[in-house]
Parts: C-alpha cells; structure tokens; sequence
C-alpha cells in the first residue's frame, strides 16, 4: 500500500488517521458546558504558567549552578539556553506533525516528556546531564508550543480571541511571578535539585487537563514532514547560540568561532531555499512575505530576549552584587512579572483607547528608558534601592502593555488558513528571542568580567561585577528599541479595525 500510493498522497493521510483514532474525546460533561471555550483555555494556560515558571526558576537558580559545578558562565548559561534550543529547533516539526496528524496526542504527549524531563533535571549527577535533559525539556515544550496557541485560538472563537490572548499571557507572568519567589524559597531550604521537581506534579495535572478537556482535532490529511529543512534548522541555530556563548572563551579568531559564523549564514540561506521548494515545507515562509507579520516576529522577538536577557543579568547583580540570597533575589525579582501580569489584562483596552500600534512602540521605548535607569542604579555609586525598584516596575508593566497586543496583532496579520502556522511561528520567534536574549547576556557579562580576570562571577569582586552587569543592560536596551521598531511595521487599519471587537468584548 506505501508504494502504490505514495505520489498520489494517501501514504500522508493513512498514517495521520492512525494517530488520530488515539485522540481522547473531552469529557461530555464539560464539553456540553457553556463554558467550555474557557476551559480550554484554562488547560493552554497550565501549559503557559509551567514553561515561564520553570524558565524563571532556572535564571534564578544559574549563580546556585555556577558554584555547585564550578562552572564558567558560558557553560552553565546553557542550562537556560539548551532549553530553549531544543524548543526552537523541534517546534517546526511538530508544528507541521500536528497540522498532519492532529494536535491533542501531541499536547498530551509534551506534557507528559515534561514531567520526565524535570525529573531528570533533579536527579542529574553532572552539568552535562543536566544540560542534557534541559534539551529533552525544551523537547517537551515544543510538543505542547505547537499546540497551546492554536488550540487556543480556534476554542475561543473570533470574539473571545483578544481577551483569551490576554489571560494567556497573564498565565505566563503568574509562572514567571512565581518562579523567582518559589525558586528563591526552595534555593534557601533546599538546593538546586528541588527547583525541578516543582514542574513534576504540574506537568502531570496538565497531561490530564488536556485529556479531560481538549477537543479532538484529527488529521488534516496534508502532505508530509520536510526532514531536509529540519536537518538545516537545527544546526543553524546551534550554531548562532555556540557562536554568541562562547566567542569569549573560544576567540574571535578561533577556528572553532570562524566555523560557527560561516555556517549560520550558509544553514540558513540552504533551509530558506529547502522550504521555498519542499513541497509541504516546515515553515509557511509566505507568512513573512507580509510587513505587519514579519514586523510582528521581530518584535517578539525582540520583547522576549529583553525579559529574560534582564533575568539573567539580574540575577548575577542580586545574588554576586549586591549579596542577596536566593529568596532575597527573587523577591526583589519578582517586581517585573508582577508589574507585567498586572498590567498585560488591561492591555488591550489601552491599545483600543489610544491605538495599538502606538501603544507598543510607547511601551518598549519606556522599557529601554527603564533599563538604562537601572544600568544607572546597579553601577557602583549609584541609585538606591527604591529607584532600583521602581526602574524595574517600570520595566515590567511596559513589557505587559506590549506581549499580548503585539501577539494578537501578529497574528490579525495573517491569512486565516494560516494561523496554525502562524501560531507556531509565533512560538519559535518567542524561543529563539529568549535563547538570545540570554547568549548576548550572558557574552557582554562574560566579555566584561574577562578582561576584569576571567569569565566567572564566583569571587569576583562586587564592584567590578555590578560594574560589568551595568555595562551589559545595554543589550536588553537595545533588544527593547528594536522591538520598539518592528512595532512600527504593524498596519495602523488593523489597529482600528480591531476597535469594535475589543469594545464587544468590554
């Protein structure tokens, strides 16, 4: 049967069947409930709360994992950025498996790999494998980021959509709210193998969530996977984060740094030709083809590597800097998340009063204000504590004002047929901006501190630290101006045309 029917397609829609007869339907009970739509949102957003949880746990606990393994920062940054490789990397294809095949068994599935994978974290008896089930992680969470946007998008329907992305993205900032608290209180009492097993029993309840709730989407019965483009991928964007990670300890003009930045152009360049030709391609590059889209993926990006570039930096200035314990830290962490999740509900009511377009490029340009502000009071001699804070609120409820209406202008950008695609895309921006984020962080941290003596933070002098961390909030900064940039590329008829809808919503 596989030989006979192999150009006429039936091969591609034989085994996406055979899957799909395995997909669960939602229980009855829930699924006749008027309120179902938000129970599947409700399920996404367990999916959301972990990943930023575990994610800010993880950049608190980095000072823990520098010392514990006698690490250099380069190396143990890894233990963040592998994470969000192998999210990167795997996301396109199952993005495209799931377009094939259905969308529940996966999002399951990611759920499931999670629990083992932060199991494997906690019992990891070296850094490297540690890193090692990071990646197997990241795995997961591609398994589940193909899937949460989508899902969420065609449960919640058009007229629930804005308000929908809105408690999504108040889902994340609750993870991240928590993490550095949690993470803090757990790093004090315990040590790093206790941050992991917190996402054990959350990943479990989420499985079962997604059981219990989750629509059966069956097969689209389109073509198949594009393996040439995902052996491209990958290597390409391992390239970039070993390239940026680690030029401090390899050289400019090592070998090993030269290759690196080779590859990356030449990967790239041969998976944009692959997708352009591959009949059922990884990638709809067509979405980019649109300004209001692709200006969309820049700036989130770009809002993603500001977040966690600041979590990395922070997190070295609280604990090595300025002396605080991990729950210290994380208390004083947690003014961002905070500031964002307070902030990241009313957001698109803001965007409908004064117009969306211009409310995200006013954001981010406040967020790099608020950066450069604490660059001033983290440098020796500076600010005190009260405007530290105050700069990191600041900083915090700017980035709420922007995710969700960039996200759900991003995708208003795209054809409807696509916004499966366009979903997936929308993830992979957001996890390649997180991985650099942290490799340009932690490069400047690394680079600045080396010609201080070494590319550690463990017995570095404060002063010289906090004077390297403030040289180095440059590059949240930056990432916060461009993203103020790409903003601008957003249609301003898209902004209006999503007036009535949002007033509905009200």
């Amino acid at each position: 049967m596989f030989s006979q029917d192999r150009r006429s397609g039936v091969t591609a829609a034989t085994w996406p069947d055979r899957i799909a007869r395995w997909e669960p339907a939602p229980l009855p009970a829930l699924a006749a409930s008027p309120r179902w739509p938000w129970y599947v949102v409700a399920t996404t957003c367990i999916g959301a709360f972990l990943g930023q949880l575990d994610a800010s746990i993880v950049q608190l606990a980095l000072p823990t994992l520098e010392r514990s393994f006698d690490a250099r920062l380069g190396t143990v940054s890894w233990v963040a950025i592998g994470y969000q490789l192998a999210f990167a990397a795997a996301l396109p294809i199952f993005a495209r498996l799931a377009d094939i095949a259905g969308r529940k068994i996966l999002y399951i599935l990611g759920f499931a790999l999670f629990a083992i994978g932060s199991a494997g974290c906690a019992m990891a008896p070296n850094l490297e494998t540690l890193i090692a089930c990071r990646l197997l992680l990241g795995i997961s969470g591609a398994l589940a980021g193909a899937n949460s946007i989508v899902i969420l998008v065609r449960s919640a329907g058009p007229e629930r959509r804005a308000t929908a992305m809105g408690v999504f993205a108040a889902a994340q900032a609750i993870g991240v709210c928590l993490g550095p608290v949690l993470g803090g209180l757990l790093l004090d009492l315990f040590d790093w193998r206790a941050v992991f097993w917190v996402g054990v029993p959350i990943a479990a309840v989420g499985a079962v969530a997604a059981f219990l709730v989750v629509p059966k989407s069956g097969p689209a019965g389109e073509g198949g996977l594009d393996g040439w483009g995902a052996l491209l991928l990958i290597p390409a964007l391992a390239a970039l984060l070993l390239a940026i990670t680690q030029a401090d300890r390899w050289g400019l003009g090592s070998a090993a740094f030269l290759g690196c930045m080779v590859a990356v152009p030449v990967l790239l360049a041969a998976f944009v030709w692959r997708e352009r030709r591959a009949r059922h391609p990884l990638i709809k590059l067509e979405l980019l083809a649109t300004p209001a889209f692709a200006g969309g993926m820049v700036a989130t990006a770009s809002a993603y590597a500001v977040l966690y570039g600041m979590f990395f930096l922070m997190s070295f200035a609280l604990v090595r800097g300025f002396g605080a314990s991990p729950l210290e830290a994380g208390l004083r962490l947690v003014i961002i998340p905070l500031a964002l999740a307070l902030v990241a509900p009313f957001s698109g009511r803001v965007g409908t009063r004064f117009g969306e377009r211009r409310t995200l490029v006013v954001a981010m340009t406040t967020a790099a204000a608020a950066i450069l502000v604490l660059a001033s009071a983290v440098a020796p001699g500076g600010f005190d504590l009260a405007v530290r804070l105050a700069a990191l609120a600041v900083f915090g409820g700017s980035l709420g004002l922007f995710i969700a209406p960039n996200n759900n202008m991003t995708l208003k950008a795209a054809p409807e047929h696509l916004t499966g695609s366009a979903g997936g895309l929308l993830n992979l921006m957001r996890m390649i901006g997180c991985g650099l984020g942290i490799a340009f962080a932690s490069a400047v941290l690394s680079w600045r501190l080396g010609t201080s003596g070494g590319a550690t933070t463990v017995g570095v002098d404060e002063a010289v630290l906090l004077s390297a961390v403030a040289g180095s909030l440059l590059v949240p900064a930056a990432f916060a101006l461009i993203a103020a940039a790409a903003a601008l590329l957003h249609r301003r008829d898209e902004a209006r045309a999503a007036e009535p809808a949002a007033g509905a919503q009200q």
